[in-house]
């Protein structure tokens, strides 16, 4: 009697170790949003606008996708395939292929090609992410409409033999090609332990793969042996649960930066970015160098090499709430105080203003002509020493236009001066600088909100 329910639930679903199944793999995909949206909520870190944090949703979707489709046609639960969306070529073929393993893999390659392009070629991936994965995905999208057109599937929404070493040889191809990515960065020496990541990411992906594979084989060849379907079935989700974790947890993207900077202590906070690839002369808000006396006839650009005044300049201009020209002069300055045969911190520190000035809709997008910011988004060497000189030429003609004439006149300006003649402690003269009230425009927004996020600096 125990046998042929065995036997039925084998073929009908329902099965007790069904249900531990789809409890392993439900928890796997809890675990992997909390992966995904705890950083943000205890660290508060900013959503980045682009195409990396839309690749982070993709895969989230993406996994949901592969682990119900595996539950919906694999026969985990008992129901009747009565409607058109219960059908074993959509959940089989279009939501396990093109829209869950497919696409998860899809935007992992995308990424590792993104790392591939910024530290082997050090350039911008020169196509866009909306036109490639869209590419890569091609051959998931063709093969799910070679199933729906050529029906091969039985009811239990099982392969013909015949098309199962082309479904297989298509998952294996894709983590090959993850693989060679992997292999063509190995050199590069990674300042926030990219390629440890992904290899640890690869190898744990690998093993469980081809676990999932040998089950997906047994599960789709021996559907007369009711032990062996129940075993295989139970592994292809339960796997199939680690691997979407395993895959989302391994960090590879932009080089996922702020991911990096959560897992392992890495501040996040992007005025601190020169800091944290240590570079010379970096982390300018705790020093600031020697007092010297401060000459407002000397030209702007040579005043701003002056630490203190580059300071009191970039407080007064955020008081106007157009602080992004002198925030982005100060990390470009930070960016040339990295010598040019670093050439990967120099890639992660362009990468990072690129990201934040730059792009746009960035977080501080500065007023660039269209020219100047093409010329630096289509950039073929981000090390390159010159690649914001440009911007910084234009950047500087507006300062001087719009912010020098009123700084001088400022409280700013006086407070700088008392300071230079005055002996005081840096952290002293932090905290008046950011503590009082200097000029009627300050007083505007000294309660408000700080779009420039300068007391969390502090604070950090």
């Amino acid at each position: 009697m125990s046998n042929s329910s065995s036997i039925s639930c084998a073929v009908e679903g329902g099965c007790p170790s069904d249900y531990v199944a789809i409890s392993i793999s439900s928890l796997c995909m809890i675990l992997l949003l909390i992966r995904s949206t705890l950083p943000f909520l205890v660290n508060k870190v900013p959503r980045r606008k682009g195409s990396d944090f839309w690749l982070l949703l993709i895969q989230i979707y993406a996994s949901f996708s592969f682990l119900f489709s595996i539950m919906m046609a694999g026969n985990f639960l008992k129901f009747k395939r009565r409607h058109w969306w219960q059908s074993c070529y959509m959940w089989a073929g279009w939501f396990g292929g093109p829209l869950g393993f497919g696409l998860l893999t899809s935007c992992r390659i995308v990424q590792a090609l993104k790392l591939y392009y910024l530290f082997v070629k050090r350039r911008l991936s020169p196509i866009k992410t909306y036109v490639l994965l869209p590419l890569i995905l091609l051959p998931w999208i063709g093969l799910a409409a070679c199933l729906h057109i050529s029906k091969p599937l039985n009811s239990r929404c099982h392969n013909r033999s015949a098309w199962v070493i082309p479904v297989i040889s298509l998952h294996i191809l894709y983590v090959a090609a993850m693989v060679g990515i992997t292999q063509a960065v190995r050199h590069i020496e990674f300042r926030f332990h990219e390629f440890k990541d992904l290899l640890q990411g690869i190898v744990v992906s690998t093993i469980v793969i081809g676990i999932w594979i040998a089950s997906y084989v047994m599960n789709e060849v021996h559907d007369e042996n009711a032990w062996l379907q129940l075993t295989s079935r139970f592994l292809l989700l339960v796997t199939a649960g680690i691997l979407v974790l395993a895959f989302y947890s391994a960090s590879i993207s932009q080089p996922l930066l702020s991911q990096m900077s959560l897992k392992r202590g890495v501040p996040h906070d992007t005025d601190m970015m020169g800091r944290a690839l240590g570079g010379p002369d970096s982390g300018l808000l705790l020093q600031m160098g020697p007092k010297m006396e401060i000459d407002a006839n000397e030209p702007l650009d040579k005043l701003l090499h002056n630490k203190r005044f580059r300071r009191s300049f970039m407080a007064f201009a955020d008081s106007c709430l157009a602080g992004e020209s002198v925030h982005f002069y100060d990390e470009v300055h930070d960016l040339s105080k990295i010598p040019v045969n670093e050439s990967v911190s120099r890639v992660y520190m362009a990468r990072h203003i690129i990201e934040k000035y730059i792009v746009s809709g960035a977080i501080m997008e500065v007023n660039i002509s269209h020219r100047t910011r093409q010329e630096i988004m289509g950039s073929l060497d981000l090390a390159h020493p010159n690649l914001f000189n440009n911007a910084v030429n234009e950047l500087m003609q507006l300062m001087k236009t719009n912010l020098a004439k009123d700084y001088w006149s400022s409280m700013f300006f006086v407070k700088l001066k008392e300071e230079s003649s005055t002996p005081s402690d840096n952290h002293e003269f932090f905290e008046r600088m950011v503590g009082w009230d200097y000029s009627p425009r300050l007083s505007v927004v000294h309660n408000g909100d700080d779009p420039f996020h300068q007391e969390h600096s502090l604070n950090a």
